[in-house]
């Protein structure tokens, strides 16, 4: 079900571990956000969980421009700078304390940085993994990456808690929540500086550029994403009808 060789390919196995740190951040935030907002902050369930709608809407709007940038440049410089703006926006997470009173001045600032940082790097990682491998092994590499998200997310799920003192007993204190997620936004953080770092040595400027006499790639077919638990998955490789030529209708 899953020819090892794949891993062959270094850009491969360089991207799924920059999204096992990526994802590992992103699954950690939106685990304890929730809980700091909470018990901390003082919201309500439907409130804490409105909080991060922005992140959401800005991946909607703004996925799909970054991954035909990354189509244009390469994919090193939106994968190096997604992360980085992405942590930057998990640091001002630490602003929301129980002290918090605004949503517009303690929250809403963050989660709009977190949210472009997201939108920078979600697409091109997808384009370049499906790059990294041949056309017949996309949908393969496709699972791979999104199993590899899905394990980082429970990872961090299971240890984020324990690694910041986030027990039975602490979660009915606000000022111990406080405190623990203050440690987990910093550990966030430094999980997309790692997938940054990753991204800037191992993946190469070019990997996405058309060259001539190249062996055809993958493209990816989900171009706007919404959803931040896992990559998209795309589908297997294909013959796909070629467009309409000139003058021809386009079937329906």
């Amino acid at each position: 079900m899953l020819p090892l060789t794949v891993f062959s390919s270094r850009l491969f196995t360089s991207m799924n571990l920059v999204t096992l740190c990526l994802y590992a951040a992103i699954g950690g935030v939106f685990f304890v956000l929730p809980v700091q907002l909470q018990i901390a902050a003082g919201y309500s369930a439907l409130r804490a969980g409105l909080a991060t709608l922005p992140v959401t809407v800005l991946m909607l709007l703004l996925s799909a421009p970054a991954g035909g940038l990354a189509q244009r440049i390469g994919p090193r410089l939106p994968l190096t700078v997604g992360p980085l703006v992405t942590g930057a926006g998990l640091l001002l997470l630490t602003r929301v304390s129980p002290d918090s009173s605004s949503y517009v001045v303690d929250v809403l600032p963050a989660v709009v940085v977190q949210g472009l940082g997201m939108s920078m790097f979600v697409a091109p990682l997808t384009a370049t993994v499906l790059a990294s491998v041949e056309v017949d092994h996309s949908g393969i590499a496709s699972g791979v990456n999104n199993a590899a998200a899905r394990v980082a997310q429970l990872l961090v799920v299971a240890a984020l808690p324990l690694a910041v003192g986030l027990s039975d007993q602490a979660y009915r204190s606000p000022h111990a929540v406080d405190s623990a997620f203050g440690k987990a936004m910093w550990i966030c953080a430094g999980l997309c500086a790692v997938a940054a770092t990753l991204a800037a040595l191992l993946v190469p400027s070019g990997a996405l550029l058309a060259e001539p006499d190249a062996a055809p790639r993958a493209q990816p077919e989900c171009l706007a994403h919404c959803g931040f638990s896992a990559p998209p998955l795309e589908p297997g490789s294909a013959e796909r009808p070629a467009p309409p030529g000139r003058g021809e209708p386009a079937a329906h």
